[in-house]
């Protein structure tokens, strides 16, 4: 039996090739996560926290997220590995329940986000038919995207490498394309107005504003493999987010000038196609619903390879239990498995408020114990300001609480679901880390 996992961390370990990802092939990962789904989930449900001034809430979520990523790229420039958010908690506190509890949450962030991206899949698809983006039938198209991307991972890396990249460039160009032109149809004039949920509201609406900019951290998972990393990663990082803000202006100005806010919160779940029929007629609008299919389909694909690779690593590092379940294959093989059975779990009981909320909430947290175990034990070894540090926590926390305080005053469920779900991830990594204690030559490793 040991033998078998050796062999199994062995070959995970050989999967990851150094100076096997460029510059410009990192900025086209970062870019190709975060420009996708969730700009076609998120417009609307952000529009409806924020009220008339939504285009706003990105550029004050891309502001966050720049001091959030502050502290990854100081930790990636000096310490660039394969175990990403793994390697940073684990060299802040240690192979502790923090460290491996605010990983699990990370990880199980990133499969929320999957579930969103299903369910938004089987909404838009729908939308193209005519049907009610309330039916069954979401949740029953969004399974099937599920179990379609596990099959196109299972087929190999080959394969998702290359779909990717394919894909990455048709959606992001796209995407800006359909602003521009939405811009251009309708006019620079913003059409929301009314519906303003004051400035608890506006801050609030940051929470879902920074899901649109996290996968930057994608990058920050594959720092050993890309070239010159102690220079390259942070590049790749903050170019992606400036890219990010350019597309998601031109989409949230061309939503905005085409459709009153009403319009908007009504059709949140498929905002951008219902804003493209009067901005750019019916060919408009079967061109954005086709659009969100390839971005959809293309980020799930990708989201599930970086989630089970992660979830991988995190075995690995031993910050996580794992069983096989009886099922044959290495241990990336099993993770792929986890992760789609959660998504795909995820998708059949939760809308898509209730997971970009979810996710928001599992986020944050992560966000803030990373910035604060680096002020406290790495910031000096890294030569990173702590004010900085300090301000990304501070940031962190105002929108998590303002989040947090509109979504008990409206959904008051989704907040206790969070909180136990948080808690149940640490009460289980307590127990599991206190079973099978890490050794500090473990520790060292990443």
């Amino acid at each position: 039996m040991k033998r078998i996992v050796y062999k199994e961390i062995l070959d995970l370990a050989q999967a990851y090739k150094k100076n096997s990802i460029s510059l410009p092939g990192a900025v086209a990962m970062g870019t190709g996560v975060m420009i996708g789904a969730g700009i076609f989930a998120l417009t609307g449900q952000i529009a409806e926290l924020a009220g008339p001034l939504f285009p706003l809430s990105f550029i004050v979520g891309a502001i966050v997220t720049t001091f959030s990523a502050y502290t990854y790229i100081k930790m990636s420039n000096a310490y660039p590995s394969a175990g990403g958010v793994g390697m940073i908690l684990k060299k802040a506190y240690g192979p502790t329940t923090v460290a491996a509890g605010a990983a699990l949450l990370m990880a199980l962030s990133m499969v929320i986000a999957e579930s969103l991206v299903a369910r938004t899949f089987g909404t838009y698809t729908l939308r193209a038919f005519g049907g009610d983006p309330d039916s069954i039938l979401v949740p029953v198209l969004g399974v099937g995207l599920i179990v379609f991307a596990y099959l196109v991972n299972v087929s190999g890396n080959r394969s998702v490498g290359l779909l990717s990249i394919l894909m990455a460039a048709l959606k992001v160009g796209g995407i800006a394309l359909f602003g521009a032109a939405g811009l251009w149809a309708s006019g620079t004039t913003l059409e929301v107005t009314g519906g303003d949920a004051g400035a608890t509201g506006f801050v609030a609406s940051v929470a879902l504003s920074i899901l649109a900019f996290k996968g930057f951290t994608t990058i920050t998972n594959s720092g050993a493999e890309v070239t010159d990393p102690h220079r390259n990663v942070g590049r790749a990082i903050v170019l992606s987010i400036a890219f990010c803000v350019v597309v998601y202006l031109l989409v949230a100005f061309a939503v905005g000038s085409s459709l009153p806010l009403d319009r908007i919160v009504a059709a949140k779940d498929y905002a951008l196609a219902e804003a493209a029929e009067p901005a750019l007629g019916p060919t408009g609008f079967y061109l954005t619903v086709a659009l969100a299919l390839v971005a959809t389909a293309s980020g799930l694909i990708a989201s599930i390879f970086a989630v089970s690779r992660m979830l991988a690593m995190l075995t690995e590092m031993k910050m996580i239990p794992h069983s096989h379940f009886g099922m044959p294959g290495t241990i990336k093989d099993h993770t792929l498995v986890y992760t789609v059975v959660i998504a795909g779990i995820l998708t059949i009981f939760f809308d898509l408020s209730r997971i970009a909320s979810l996710g928001a909430f599992f986020y944050l947290v992560m966000d803030i114990i990373i910035h604060w175990g680096v002020y406290r034990h790495l910031r000096h070894d890294i030569g990173a300001r702590g004010w900085v540090l300090l301000t990304a926590i501070t940031l962190d926390a105002v929108v998590l609480s303002a989040f947090a305080a509109i979504k008990w005053q409206f959904d008051p469920l989704i907040v206790v679901l969070a909180f136990f779900g948080m808690a149940a991830v640490f009460l289980f990594e307590g127990v599991f880390l206190a079973r099978n204690p890490v050794s500090e030559g473990d520790h060292d490793r990443y």
